[in-house]
């Protein structure tokens, strides 16, 4: 009985606390308009002013402050420069460079080396490809009761 009695507690505070959550996420959506939002369009507009619009909200590039053409042209060059020579180009020019590495070379040679050691009937790899001689294993008596796994 006190398990149950424990389990509905717990729903019960569980069901508090999701409900807590839920009204914390809600928010209220304010429809009303604003005094800062709401602008008179002016009436008397041509074609002249569409033909010839005023700089007056240009915000420039950074590249000229002061022409607004100098300063289109400046972006548009630098973005060609830095993405179509630098980028394009400069990851084409990467992709073909030659192996520095040598690692066509070293799989080549591997490849040629087995293809020698099978037609003269060697085996792949030499099992003496370290003198035995230079290899110093320990005693029996310093191994003791080690496992060894080969």
């Amino acid at each position: 009985m006190s398990a149950l009695f424990r389990l509905t507690s717990r729903a019960v505070a569980l069901q508090r606390s999701l409900v807590a959550n839920q009204a914390a996420v809600v928010r209220a959506i304010n429809t009303s308009p604003k005094k800062d939002e709401t602008i008179t369009a002016p009436t008397s507009l041509t074609t002249e002013d569409f033909a010839n619009p005023s700089p007056k909200n240009w915000q420039s590039y950074g590249f000229d402050y002061k022409d607004q053409v100098e300063d289109r042209k400046a972006t548009k060059s630098t973005f060609f420069f830095t993405v179509t020579l630098c980028l394009v180009w400069g990851t084409f020019y990467w992709a073909y460079l030659p192996d520095t590495q040598f690692r066509d070379w070293a799989q080549r040679e591997g490849f040629l080396e087995l293809r020698r050691r099978e037609q003269a009937g060697l085996d792949l790899v030499s099992p003496n490809y370290v003198d035995p001689a230079n290899i110093t294993l320990p005693s029996d008596e310093d191994l003791a009761d080690t496992e060894i796994i080969i």
